[in-house]
Parts: structure tokens; sequence; C-alpha cells
């Protein structure tokens, strides 16, 4: 098995609280993870339908089956929520491991009857920094972007083109359709087709409901299928003390760069290459990156945009010890001068204390007067 980073906060959390919740999209390695790092927790799947039957019959008689108990996609009885809130609070000794993939419901239920009793957790597929210690590294970074991260393709050494037209065929069966009722699924395909090529944009709810003949509220409630079943996330605008008009819609990224790629039927280092979102395609590598670090570390960072109507754009805005991070993306392997003209821009508009950084695909570092250029390695890796 290859480490996962989050491993060390959820042990550390799992002393602390008494249910410990990890969410993930399906097949993201949730269950591989809590059964290597909790051995000695009762297991249970509500997926084997003896045992959600079981626990949706007597909830109470499930749960006294161990004092240490782990209920992977425990969403599918979610009526066991308050009767383990009870059983925790009863009994100091008692400790919870759920699981899940379905965000919506999950969070929901968490909210509503554990809090403050749990310690709430996503894990995504792979990160590049996980997969750097493996022996499935490989210094050609394109290959992962083409592969994407999903656990299973690397410990069963599958292709990426056998393995996610049947990711998504399952994901679309079983996700989609317990979330809503699509009634032409090959639409929604379609749908989440057009989602990868405006990848990086501004979401344009009238464009995409255009692109494949659906209202833009069927687009709103689409999109937040996508985003509870962790398949795409946004970047919500930054607002500052700006005296500009700011754009109020958020931008589009997908959470794998193998879905993402299959979707744009991408299937080797060349097509990638050749492909005409290839900066896109790269920026949204270096951000969901970032998320991932983020999740796995568990610094609840909140990550930005920030562009105006005139079109000044910065490709990732955060705020890390108080200072206001700016990052600019470029696939380029040669700094020119125009990748940094953004930053230039609202460095001047900006009151408060901002670092500026230029990440690109070269290998010379530079710290700038207003700047710093940084290959994105670098920056990526570094703690």
């Amino acid at each position: 098995m290859i480490p996962r980073l989050i491993t060390p906060k959820v042990l550390e959390l799992s002393q602390k609280f008494p249910v410990i919740a990890i969410t993930g999209p399906r097949q993201s390695g949730k269950t591989t993870l809590i059964k290597n790092i909790f051995p000695n927790y009762r297991y249970f799947n509500l997926e084997n339908p003896v045992e959600r039957a079981f626990a949706s019959e007597e909830p109470q008689h499930f749960l006294a089956q161990s004092k240490n108990i782990i209920i992977d996609e425990v969403q599918r009885v979610p009526e066991l929520f308050s009767y383990i809130q009870v059983m925790v609070d009863d009994d100091p000794e008692m400790k919870v491991v759920l699981s899940g993939s379905q965000n919506f419901e999950f969070n929901a239920k968490i909210t509503q009857t554990l809090a403050g009793r749990v310690a709430k957790f996503v894990l995504l597929p792979f990160s590049l920094r996980e997969l750097k210690e493996s022996p499935y590294w490989v210094e050609e970074y394109r290959e992962f972007i083409v592969s994407g991260f999903y656990p299973r393709i690397y410990d069963h050494q599958l292709n990426p083109a056998d393995w996610y037209p049947n990711y998504i065929e399952t994901y679309v069966e079983r996700d989609v359709a317990a979330l809503l009722n699509v009634a032409n699924r090959d639409r929604f395909v379609n749908f989440v087709t057009s989602c990868a090529a405006n990848v990086g944009n501004v979401v344009n709810y009238t464009n995409l409901a255009n692109s494949v003949g659906i209202s833009p509220n069927t687009v709103k409630s689409w999109l937040s299928i996508l985003r509870q079943s962790y398949i795409i996330f946004t970047l919500p605008p930054y607002f500052a003390n700006i005296k500009k008009q700011l754009r109020k819609s958020p931008k589009l990224y997908f959470y794998d760069m193998g879905v993402l790629a299959h979707f744009l039927g991408i299937k080797d280092v060349d097509g990638y290459e050749s492909h005409y979102l290839k900066g896109q395609l790269f920026e949204n590598f270096i951000i969901s990156e970032r998320l991932k670090k983020n999740l796995n570390q568990y610094t609840h960072q909140r990550f930005f945009y920030l562009r105006d109507k005139a079109g000044h754009e910065v490709d990732l805005v955060y705020k890390d010890a108080g200072v206001l991070h700016l990052v600019e993306i470029k696939s380029g392997r040669t700094y020119q001068r125009g990748m940094s003209k953004n930053l230039l821009y609202y460095q001047s508009l900006l009151n408060v204390e901002s670092n500026h950084i230029v990440l690109y695909n070269g290998e010379e570092e530079q710290r700038r007067s207003a700047f710093s250029l940084l290959p994105w390695q670098e920056w990526l890796f570094r703690e």
C-alpha cells in the first residue's frame, strides 16, 4: 500500500474525537486506508445488502457489535447517524469510523447529528507527492496528467483508456441515479464533456445550457451533482478593496486529471501536448494538486481566483499566515514578460501584504523585485 499523507492527522484526531468521517470519490482509497490504519476495528460495508438490512432494521444491535467499528458507505442507512450520536455520548470508549462517497447526504447527516463529535476528512485519489515516494513514480509528469491518480490504475497496472470508461459508467449508474433522477443519462455525460471543454473558465450557465440543450437551472443542479460526487470543484472569485468590477461566477476544475483527460479524448502525452486546452489542463493539474495538499495536511485553506471584467486574471489566490498569495500558472518552459503582467496589475491595487508568484514549467528560480519565478515542482513539493 502506498502511504497516504492524510494518515497522521486522521490517527491524531481519532484520539480526540469519538467519530472520524472520511468522504471522497468512489475508488479513491478510503476503504484501503481505514482498514490499514484501524486494523483492530470491526468493518462493515453497507453496500452489502445483508449488513444494510441489519443496520436498517435493528440499528442499536448493529452498532453494539463492537466498541470500535468502521461503517463504509454509511449514507446508505441515514438513520444510523442519530443512533451513533446517542451511543458515543453514552459510552466514552466507543470509537466509530464512517466512510461515504456521496458528499451531500454524508455531510448533511454529520452536520445535523454529529456536530462537535466528529472530525471530517476528504480523501482524494493519489497526490503527486504520494506517488513521488512510490514504485510508480516517473519523471515525466505529463504521464500523470494523462493517467490521472486513481489508486486502482496503479495497484493493478491498468490502462487508463480501459479503466475510465467503466468508472464513468458506474458513476453515472450509481451516484448520479442516487442523487437525481436524470432521465437522459447520455445527455448528462455530454454535459460533463462540455464541462471538460470549459475547464479553467468562469462558469457561464447559459453557454453550458445551450451546449447540451438543457435549462440554466438544470445546469446548476447538475453542477451540484458533479461537486457532491467529487468530479468537479469550483474556485470562487476573490473580492478585495479594488475599485474595479470583478467577476462573480466561479471557475470550473476537475478533481482528477485522468477523468478530465478522458472526457477530452486525450489518450497519451502527444494528445496532451497538441491539445488546444493544454494551458488550462496544466492549470487544473497544479491547482488540484495544491487542493490535495491542503486536504491531506488538514490546513483548511480557502482558494480563490481573481479576475475583473477587463480580463485581468490571476489563477490562484489564497491566504497563508496573514499574507495574500497571488499565483499565476503557466505551462511554458521559458519566462516571458507577459506571464507576470496580471500580477503587476493587481499589485498596485491591493492594499494588503501580498506575495506574487509565477509558476512555470522551466527549471530556473528567480527572486525578482515584484514577484518570484518558480518551477512548479519547487512550489508544489515544498513543505
